[in-house]
């Protein structure tokens, strides 16, 4: 039988930390910037953890 693939939206969207968290980029950066202040907008460019709920299946779709 054929090995799995990796799902290849997940490995571009999300990435695992040295503790094996895994990272996610803001959402809302990609148009109608204009109403958005400068504050939220840096705010945004910052990364996130993905929440406990859903790293289950991230990790899933990584390996």
């Amino acid at each position: 039988m054929p090995k799995m693939k990796t799902k290849s939206g997940a490995k571009k969207r999300f990435a695992l930390t040295g503790t094996g968290k895994v990272k996610r980029k803001q959402a809302f950066t990609s148009h109608i910037l204009t109403k958005k202040h400068k504050k939220r907008k840096r705010n945004l460019q910052k990364t996130a953890m993905v929440a406990s709920v859903d790293e289950k299946g991230i990790l899933a779709m990584l390996k």
